[in-house]
This record gives structure tokens, sequence and C-alpha cells, in this order.
């Protein structure tokens, strides 16, 4: 696929590092975006390809202004985009909806949310835009998007909102040959999550810990759906722990 063009938030580590280097393998050019430079651009080493086929832009995905100046670097380089993969997310940890502040909960809204909105708005754009016309947004959901944790009302209640959006773009996106989709993803391996292979809160109130997958797993979900021709999209794919507490989880 030449010049195919795709955009990955949170691209520094995890499942966004483990997407792009797999989205790379399929043929897209990948433009990597996220607060570190130094780790986008380990990201970019370890690729080992020629320096065309990454961009690196450092993007702060909780301002729109930031969020603007990662597509107007993309449409300078590339002058289309192909793919956006909304993976940027966070989250907090374990902290009962009563001690909650209003600076946690905005942060997890601003970024999750809002900023895979202002993402999926600028993409949305450029795709109706371009010639030919057209292209694919998938969002990183979670396994939270159904069943939610214990203590996490900011991280569940953004990602079930996620799932609005994901079915609305590809709604809205029918005429313009713009799809989307959403991968919901259970438990892998990234630092972030640590502590889930030690012990995490339960339904039940015990503290247990889970059963991880490698990210390369999900990432192969990725570049999956990213791989479809125009006229096919996966709406929703769970990719997810065989043996975590999902299935029956409360």
């Amino acid at each position: 696929m030449p010049d195919k063009i795709a955009v990955i938030t949170g691209a520094g580590s995890g499942i966004g590092r483990a997407s792009a280097h797999a989205l790379l393998e399929l043929g897209f050019n990948v433009a990597l975006a996220g607060r570190r430079k130094e780790m986008l651009e380990e990201t970019a080493a370890l690729a080992n390809l020629p320096a065309h086929r990454t961009l690196v832009v450092p993007t702060d995905i909780m301002d729109p202004k930031s969020i603007d100046a990662l597509f107007d670097r993309v449409k300078s380089t590339y002058g289309r985009i192909d793919l956006l993969f909304n993976n940027a997310g966070t989250s907090t940890r374990n902290i009962p909806i009563e001690d909650l502040t209003y600076e946690q909960w905005s942060a997890v809204v601003a970024t999750n949310l809002t900023g895979s909105f202002l993402c999926a708005q600028h993409a949305f754009r450029m795709m109706k835009a371009q010639n030919p016309q057209g292209g694919r947004i998938i969002n990183n959901g979670s396994v939270s998007a159904h069943v939610p944790r214990r203590n996490s009302v900011p991280y569940a209640s953004t990602k079930h909102a996620l799932t609005g959006l994901t079915r609305s773009l590809a709604l809205d996106g029918r005429e313009y040959g713009i799809t989307c989709g959403q991968i919901d993803i259970g438990n892998a391996a990234t630092e972030r999550n640590r502590d889930t292979s030690v012990g995490r809160l339960q339904a039940s109130g015990r503290v247990e810990a889970e059963a991880r997958i490698d990210v390369k797993e999900v990432a192969k979900g990725v570049a999956y759906m990213a791989g479809l021709p125009p006229e096919a999209n996966v709406l929703f794919m769970t990719v997810m722990a065989a043996k975590m507490p999902y299935v029956g989880r409360g």
C-alpha cells in the first residue's frame, strides 16, 4: 500500500509503539505523536527503517493548539491521512468517587475523550477534503467501555463515551468513505498497568493478580483493522488476556 499515511497518538511506548511498528511493517508511513520526544524517537529508531517512513511530532493531547500543530505537520509533510489511531489515554488508579478531585476528573476527560474527539475531527476534515477521499479512524476503547473496574469512574466514563464517538463517526463518515472502529483491549502488558500483574482490586473486594498479554498481540489487531479494504470495517474488536477477570467480572 504505497504512500499510506497513519497517525498514532501515544506512540512513545506500549500499545502505541507496538502498533506503530506493526503498521510500518504493513507499509504505512507513520506520524508518531506523544508528549515525550525522546520516546517517539526511540520508537522510530527501533523500527530500523528509512527516515521518511516516520515523522516524530511531540504532541500534548490535552492542548488543542498542540493537536492543531500535529495535523498541520502531517498535512505539510505527507499531504493526506489514511489512518488515525486514537491511542493516547490516561486514568486515575483506585480512587473512590468521593475522593476524586475536579482536576483528576478533568485530566482524564481531556485526554481520553476530548483529545480523541479533536484528533478525529482533524482527521475527518482531511479525509473528507483529500483526493482520493476517505480513510479510517480506530479508537482505543477498553474492556472498561463495557465492564468497569471498581473505583474507576473517570476512566470507565470516558471509555463508554468513546463508544458513542466511534458509532457517530462510523455513521457520519459513510458517504465520504471514512470508516471508524474501536479496539477494546484487556490487560495488555504495558508499564502503565504493571500493577495488574501484582494485584488489582476485584469486584469481590479482594486484591488479586491478573493475566496479561504482550502488546504485540494487540498491535496485530490494530494492523488487521487498518489493513482492511475501504468497503470493510471492524466496528468493535476485543483483544484480551484469556484468563483475565472480564467475562463475569462482577
